[in-house]
């Protein structure tokens, strides 16, 4: 089994595509990582740690060919892919993400909205009709879905990513303020804006007391 890779530094390598995109689009042919430490807000022998866990890149002294890291980069976060989603919750949250442009952008296609409320179900967002949660397995195999994502309350999330998993869902993004539990295998990214807000908030604080 393959050594498991922090979350943080998968989130580092989304910031150095992120600057890579960038200054391609500016004309850069070869970037340092002196370059993308600077972009990504880290330290150079961060981005080179980050990106040994993936092989070899670039030469020294010579930087990275740009066009080849960010390809590489685009292929280790699974962006080479179309990605079918499913939204599981068509509230104010789950709205917000439906209308997200850069989803589609990249490579993530939601193709599939429910909702457990019978007054939205039948209704048209886009080019997709709500359904009724309660087909929720048959949309995951009807539409080959890999991601599920839950923005529903927390106490209908579990059996709902239950459910999800069991049909064949590859991976779930949980909006609920509750830790799933599903099988080692389905990876779970569990978005929490009260805990965003709490990181934040210490952030300040320990700032101002100069801890």
């Amino acid at each position: 089994m393959p050594p498991r890779i922090s979350d943080s530094t998968i989130r580092r390598l989304s910031h150095y595509l992120r600057a890579l995109e960038t200054m391609v689009r500016e004309g850069a042919e070869t970037v340092s990582s002196e370059d993308l430490a600077e972009r990504g807000g880290t330290s150079a022998a961060q981005v080179r740690k980050d990106l040994s866990h993936f092989g070899s890149f670039g030469k020294r002294g010579l930087g990275y060919q740009a066009v080849e890291l960010e390809a590489s980069l685009r292929r280790i976060l699974g962006l080479d892919a179309r990605w079918r989603v499913a939204l599981v919750g068509a509230g104010r949250i789950g709205s917000a993400l439906f209308e997200y442009p850069n989803f589609q952008a990249r490579g993530y296609d939601c193709v599939a909205v429910l909702d457990t409320d019978s007054d939205k179900v039948g209704r048209r967002w886009g080019d997709v009709i709500i359904r009724s949660a309660d087909e929720l397995e048959h949309v995951v195999a009807e539409e080959h879905i890999d991601l599920v994502i839950l923005a529903v309350p927390p106490e209908a999330a579990q059996d709902l990513a239950d459910r999800a998993v069991a049909a064949g869902a590859r991976g779930l993004m949980n909006f609920a303020s509750v830790q799933l539990r599903v099988p080692r295998e389905v990876p779970v990214t569990d978005v929490n804006l009260v805990m965003e807000l709490e990181a934040l908030s210490f952030a300040i604080t320990q700032a101002g007391t100069g801890a």
